[in-house]
């Protein structure tokens, strides 16, 4: 946990990342607080409120500003220690991140100009705005790291924390399984994707004999997110497209169509709705290859047969996964199925976390078991074919060390590294000049040592 638990870092980051149109920055110079060297202004704390409210937090108003307030005067007791540590952020240091948020902001609000007028600022102002805050982002995470980075638990620790919550407040853990599965893409698909790419080719033709690719793209198109409204994909950087739909899309001219490109989710047509900078706003059409009820009678049989092989112990699971299974990410590994984040590479599922095929197989196999085979679609939605096998389940259960010991063990550590900082915070403001404006003494915070 490198940062402080409900920490606003700073208002400028969460201006950009969560673009709300439609209300004007409140721009009020009084000083709220000053903290060491560091000042708040009334305005970072209102324009903070008011992003609140109009996120959905319906608390009191002073209720908000008082919590903002103190979110905001921890996190300068930690810009205002960075500067007595001499720790320094470069500006090359979150150019990149920096870059991101800021086109991230444009794509939301559409164009650069409907961004400058929601501001009330210049794009080069805006940017200026974004780079401080995540330099502070980056501050305040370097001073944690220094408070409370070699912060670890141990056995007994954990075993302290666990015995201090009530039995009745711990939490239900759902049911989770470990699966293994065998996947068959469908039989002879090159024939499906010539009928689909042909079906494309059609459609492409009508929209170059003058017919609306919106329209056609409603009638048509298989993207269930983009279809309803005609294709149409909003403002996108190139990174957050599919590498050949990016290649074909940034290459077109405004109002143009492309040539059929394939990528993992099937055939696309492009048109190239607008441009600007980095950002584009594409619409497509998208064609998937269909299986026919041969090729699915095929497939279904093969799996059947290499199930029962695999029930007699004449074949091995593991090693008909890494022959012959065609699911890329679980071959490797014998079949074992994992979670496809790549900052979470879990082998471990609740039920819900499973597709609807997946779950109706598996919810009532016991451990060992191999299911019958079955029709489902992949994680790009594809149609495929699989048998999975049931490898280990805990049912649902009150947390406990025995069974939840890594998450326990997250828990236990965070809630240390908390107290640790707040007993930093407690020394720090005991030891730095703070002085808070008379519309906010009540706040209640301000009696834990806030006030001289």
């Amino acid at each position: 946990m490198r940062r402080y638990s409900g920490l606003f870092l700073i208002v400028a980051v969460f201006w950009i990342s969560g673009l709300i149109p439609g209300r004007a920055q409140v721009l009020v110079e009084s000083v709220a607080a000053i903290v060491g060297n560091e000042v708040i202004y009334l305005s970072d704390i209102e324009n903070m409120v008011l992003d609140l409210r109009s996120g959905g937090n319906r608390r009191p108003v002073e209720e908000l500003r008082c919590h903002v307030l103190r979110e905001l005067l921890t996190q300068k007791l930690f810009i205002d220690q960075a500067r007595i540590d001499s720790i320094e952020v470069t500006d090359d240091m979150v150019e990149g991140e920096m870059n991101a948020r800021l086109n991230d902001a444009i794509r939301r609000s559409g164009s650069e100009e409907a961004l400058e007028k929601y501001f009330g600022k210049s794009l080069l102002e805006i940017r200026r705005d974004i780079r401080k805050a995540l330099i502070d982002q980056e501050i305040v995470g370097q001073v944690q790291g220094s408070v409370a980075g070699n912060v670890t638990i141990t056995p007994n620790e954990l075993k302290k924390f666990f015995n201090s919550i009530p039995s009745d407040s711990l939490p239900v853990v759902p049911a989770r399984v470990q699966i293994s599965i065998i996947q068959f893409d469908p039989p002879d698909n090159e024939e499906n994707k010539a009928e689909a790419r042909q079906k494309l080719l059609d459609i492409r033709g009508e929209i170059l004999d003058g017919k609306s690719f919106a329209a056609l793209a409603v009638l048509y198109s298989e993207d269930p997110g983009t279809a309803p409204r005609g294709g149409e994909l909003g403002f996108m950087l190139r990174g957050e497209l599919e590498k050949p739909y990016a290649d074909e899309a940034f290459s077109l001219t405004k109002n143009t169509v492309s040539r059929i490109i394939e990528t993992r989710y099937g055939f696309h047509i492009i048109q190239m709705i607008d441009r600007n900078g980095d950002l584009i706003n594409t619409r497509h059409i998208l064609i998937r290859p269909k299986v026919k009820p041969e090729q699915a009678a095929k497939a279904m049989h093969q799996l059947d047969s290499l199930a029962n092989l695999i029930r007699k112990d004449s074949l091995k699971f593991e090693n008909i996964a890494r022959r012959y299974s065609t699911h890329k990410d679980s071959r490797i590994n014998g079949g074992k199925y994992v979670k496809t984040n790549p900052s979470e590479r879990d082998t471990w599922f609740t039920l819900e976390e499973l597709n609807p095929q997946m779950y109706v197989q598996v919810r009532d196999l016991k451990i060992g078991e191999v299911s019958e085979p079955f029709r489902t679609t992949d994680e790009d939605n594809n149609e495929v074919f699989r048998i999975v096998r049931m490898d280990n389940e805990v049912p649902a259960h009150r947390a406990n060390l025995k069974d939840d010991y890594q998450n326990l063990s997250n828990a236990a550590l965070m809630n240390k590294r908390a107290k640790a900082y707040d007993e930093w915070i407690r020394k720090k403001v005991e030891v730095t000049y703070i002085k808070i404006s008379d519309e906010f003494r009540s706040c209640d915070f301000l009696d834990e040592g806030w006030l001289r």
